[in-house]
């Protein structure tokens, strides 16, 4: 499914807006996503327990075609406990949920999102005691001192299923997990029992995915203190890494931010 948000414009909008007045959500048929249609999306968000941010993705779509959200999905109320936790503004971790999540946690197929670095393979085979670099001709595309070699989607995990006919739990540490792109080999400083637990957790459901990105704000006080700061770049450096301005992580999140805050400063 597609992601229609402000300003689009075409037969798909019209088709939403027409979907949207048929489940008892009136808007204009304008063929343009305009602000009205963000209102009224967001409206049709907040009825399903879904994230009310005007944005019509594959979760609204779902919901719209179904009558319900689906039970894995992530709720307003569930940004509003993770605000508290963290004791942060919620716009702030809407920002980040909008900027910093894969926007959906999983694949059509039901498993969760991942990204497999080959690179931390490298790396977190050393960690488990195999040298990696005698098996690194046989493997060049799971295994490599050099980021790369993805194949998005599903086809992440050929690649994951390669990496552990190597080592199960230093592949399963090597990818990153769920919306908010959590690397698997984080598994002991957030607190759970193991690798398998985590995964576990990530297969259950994206609030649970929303708690291993807390669990991670929490763990670092710097990026923690950043985001109670609103210090954008500082967050995005310390989440993205150093190339995080190429991307324009800070900006977005600044952004999106001030978007949130004004949003929810009318709803109160």
């Amino acid at each position: 499914m597609k992601t229609h948000r402000l300003g689009d414009y075409g037969d798909d909008i019209g088709l939403l807006q027409r979907r949207l007045s048929s489940a008892g959500y009136g808007v204009p048929i304008t063929h343009l996503y305009d602000d009205a249609t963000v209102a009224v999306v967001g409206r049709f968000q907040r009825a399903m327990g879904l994230v009310d941010d005007g944005v019509a993705g594959p979760k609204t779509l779902g919901a719209l075609a179904n009558g319900r959200k689906a039970p894995k999905h992530l709720s307003g109320a569930d940004l509003i406990a993770a605000a508290q936790t963290l004791g942060v503004p919620v716009a702030a971790v809407r920002a980040v949920n909008e900027v910093e999540s894969r926007g959906n946690g999983y694949l059509p197929d039901g498993r969760p999102v991942i990204l497999f670095e080959r690179h931390v393979f490298w790396t977190q085979l050393g960690r488990h005691g195999i040298n990696p670099a005698p098996l690194a001709p046989r493997y060049p595309n799971v295994l490599s001192e050099t980021h790369g070699g993805y194949s998005g989607g599903a086809g992440e995990y050929t690649r994951l299923a390669s990496a552990e006919l190597i080592d199960g739990a230093a592949a399963r540490e090597s990818a990153s997990w769920g919306l908010f792109q959590i690397m698997g080999y984080h598994w002991k400083n957030l607190g759970y029992s193991g690798i398998d637990e985590f995964v576990s957790r990530m297969e259950t459901s994206e609030t649970d995915q929303l708690d291993a990105f807390v669990r991670f704000v929490s763990a670092d006080s710097n990026l923690l203190s950043a985001l109670k700061g609103r210090k954008w770049a500082q967050f995005a450096k310390g989440y993205n890494g150093k190339d995080y301005a190429v991307n324009l992580y800070d900006v977005k999140l600044a952004q999106a931010y001030t978007k949130y805050a004004a949003l929810l400063k009318e709803a109160a």
